[in-house]
C-alpha cells in the first residue's frame, strides 16, 4: 500500500500538545474484530507503518470470526501479556464492556478503533463504558448518509430499497443503518426503506434474503449492503434473479472482492473507509498518550466513493483494501 502518512503531520492533525518524549521500548497490541477481514488487514498495514515511524512494536492478534465469545479469550490473553496500550475493535457495544474493563483495571490504556463500547462517548465521567481514552473510526452515521445519497441518485430519487446488515448491536453497522434511514427520511421522501434484513455475516443468507424480499416486492429498486458479506450476498442475490440492470447495489467497504464486483457491474457503488488511517492514527494516539501528551477522545477518518467510473483511477486505487 502506498505510504501517505507522516508522524509529525499526524501529530499536528490530532492536536497533540508539545513534543513527545521519544520512547522506543513500547509494545502496543491491535486486536481487531476478526483477523481475516481485508478491512482489518489494511488497518494493520497502517498500524505497522506507524510502528515503523516511531520505532516501536505493534502486535496484531484477534479471532478469525466476528463474535464477542471468541474475542473475549483473545483479549484476556492479551491482558495477561500486559502490553503498554491496547487498540481494539469491540465486537459488541455492550458485551465487550466488562472484558475491556479488565484491561482498564490492569492499567492498560484502551483505545477503540472502528467500533466502540457503550455509546462511544469516553472520559465523560458517566456511563459503564466511558473508560477508553479515545475512539478512532469513520463517521458511520455520515457513511450511511453517503450511501443513501448514492442510492437515491442511482434510482432516480424514488422507489423501494432495503438494508442488508450483519446483526443488531454492532456500533458501526447500527450507525450506518441509522444514517441511511435518516438521510432518506429527510431528503428523499419518495424512497421507501423496507425492513432491514440481518444475515449474521453470512453472504449466502444475505442472497436468500434478497430473494425473499424480491418475492414480496418485485418493484424493489435497491439494496444497501452495510458490511462486506451483506453487500456480496445481496449482489449475488440480485445476479441470481437476473436483475442487475434493474436493482442498484450499494456496498460499504472496498476490499478487492467489492471493487471487482464494481468492475463487473454486480455492485454499483462502494463507500470506502480509510482503515489504514485508523490503524496509523490509533498507534500514534496510543504513543502520544503513553509519552505524556493529551489526545482527543474521538478522531474521525474519511471516506471515498468508488464507482465504475473511477475504480481504475490511480488516486482511487490506494483506497482499495489490502488482503
Amino acid at each position: 500500500m502506498k505510504r501517505f502518512f507522516a508522524a509529525t503531520a499526524v501529530a499536528a492533525t490530532l492536536g497533540f500538545s508539545g513534543a513527545a518524549n521519544a520512547q522506543e521500548d513500547l509494545s502496543i497490541t491491535l486486536l481487531p474484530g476478526l483477523t481475516t477481514d481485508a478491512f482489518y488487514i489494511t488497518m494493520n498495514v497502517g498500524a505497522q507503518a506507524a510502528a515503523e515511524d516511531l520505532g516501536i512494536e505493534v502486535n496484531f492478534q484477534g479471532p478469525e470470526e466476528w463474535d464477542p465469545v471468541l474475542q473475549t479469550p483473545v483479549l484476556d490473553a492479551v491482558i495477561g501479556r500486559a502490553p503498554d496500550a491496547l487498540l481494539i475493535a469491540p465486537t459488541d457495544a455492550v458485551q465487550m464492556i466488562e472484558p475491556l474493563r479488565r484491561a482498564h483495571e490492569a492499567g492498560i490504556p484502551v483505545i477503540t478503533v472502528d467500533t466502540f463500547i457503550d455509546d462511544g462517548l469516553y472520559q465523560t465521567g458517566s456511563g459503564d463504558g466511558d473508560f477508553p481514552i479515545s475512539y478512532i473510526a469513520s463517521d458511520n452515521l455520515l457513511g450511511g448518509r453517503m450511501a443513501a445519497r448514492a442510492m437515491a441518485d442511482k434510482i432516480g430519487g424514488s422507489g423501494k430499497v432495503y438494508i442488508a446488515s450483519n446483526r443488531p448491536g454492532i456500533s458501526t453497522t447500527d450507525q450506518r443503518e441509522e444514517g441511511f434511514k435518516a438521510e432518506m427520511a429527510e431528503n428523499f421522501p419518495d424512497v421507501e426503506v423496507l425492513e432491514t434484513q440481518f444475515n449474521e455475516n453470512d453472504a449466502s443468507l444475505a442472497a436468500s434474503q434478497f430473494q425473499a424480499v424480491f418475492a414480496r416486492n418485485s418493484d424493489v429498486a435497491g439494496v444497501f449492503g452495510a458490511n462486506l458479506f451483506s453487500a456480496l450476498g445481496a449482489a449475488n442475490g440480485v445476479a441470481g434473479a437476473g436483475a442487475q440492470d434493474d436493482i442498484v447495489v450499494v456496498a460499504f467497504d472496498a476490499p478487492p472482492s467489492i471493487t471487482e464486483n464494481i468492475s463487473d457491474g454486480a455492485i454499483d457503488v462502494a463507500i470506502a473507509q480509510h482503515p489504514a488511517e485508523i490503524g496509523y492514527y490509533g498507534v500514534m494516539t496510543a504513543y502520544a498518550h503513553l509519552t505524556g501528551q493529551s489526545v482527543p477522545t474521538k478522531i474521525g477518518t474519511g471516506f471515498t466513493t468508488i464507482t465504475a467510473d473511477n475504480v481504475s483511477d490511480e488516486d482511487i486505487a490506494k483506497f482499495i483494501y489490502s488482503e
